[in-house]
């Protein structure tokens, strides 16, 4: 049976603050939690400024693992460890931990490979200078990757969106959710359609604040 749109827009619109919270949450806890994973991959790598090859392996292994696991197999396997830590793996806020942990080790190599592409002589310049190794990590190394790292942010932002939705479909609330329970069950064309422009214009909002970000820092 199809809803009046005074009764669907108050849910469309709570349906998408749903999901820009779930995937600015998400974006900052991977960034918060991948950038050091990152690092610690580039710094423990052959040639890094901290090189340990037991370090690297694990660290390697453990994001190889994690990282190409599918959305929604991820938020049933962690679904007890969700139940666990927020008291009930259905919710806005429950679904945020299993996307924070496949998206950590998605930021994690993207910060590794961006500061593989550093020029190696900018790294030999600041131990010549008598920089320190950390110092050479996270005042050298960040900083002249920043730009391709906005970029890369910018994908994950835009992976994340996709992600919300499939977590939407699980329980996890925002567009998804929606499009589920007030499209697909209940053969609203209007909801889905709805629904989908939702979702390119959040993806072309967050490339376009992407580009721009990155074209600012690589204009310093």
């Amino acid at each position: 049976m199809r809803q009046e749109w005074s009764v669907l827009w108050p849910k469309i619109v709570d349906a998408t603050g749903q999901t820009v919270y779930m995937v600015l949450a998400t974006l900052v806890l991977a960034i918060l939690f991948g950038l050091p994973t990152g690092l610690a991959l580039h710094a423990t790598r052959k040639g890094g400024v901290f090189q340990n090859r037991a370090v690297f392996v694990v660290l390697s292994l453990l994001v190889n693992v994690v990282r190409p696991v599918p959305a929604l197999i991820a938020i049933v396997v962690l679904n007890p460890m969700t139940r666990s830590l927020m008291g009930t793996a259905v919710g806005t806020d429950a679904v945020i931990f299993p996307m924070t942990v496949i998206a950590t080790f998605g930021v994690a190599r993207i910060v590794e490979s961006n500061l593989v592409g550093v020029e190696p002589g900018v790294i030999e310049a600041a131990r010549a200078m008598g920089t320190s190794r950390l110092r050479i990590l996270l005042t050298v190394l960040v900083p002249e990757a920043l730009g391709p790292l906005v970029l890369g942010m910018t994908f994950v932002l835009v992976a994340l969106i996709d992600f919300s939705v499939i977590a939407g479909t699980v329980g996890g609330g925002g567009v998804g959710n929606l499009a589920i329970t007030h499209g697909y069950l209940r053969f609203d064309t209007r909801v889905m359609v709805v629904t989908v422009l939702i979702l390119i214009g959040l993806v072309q909002a967050s490339q376009l604040l992407g580009n721009a970000l990155s074209r600012k820092v690589l204009r310093r």
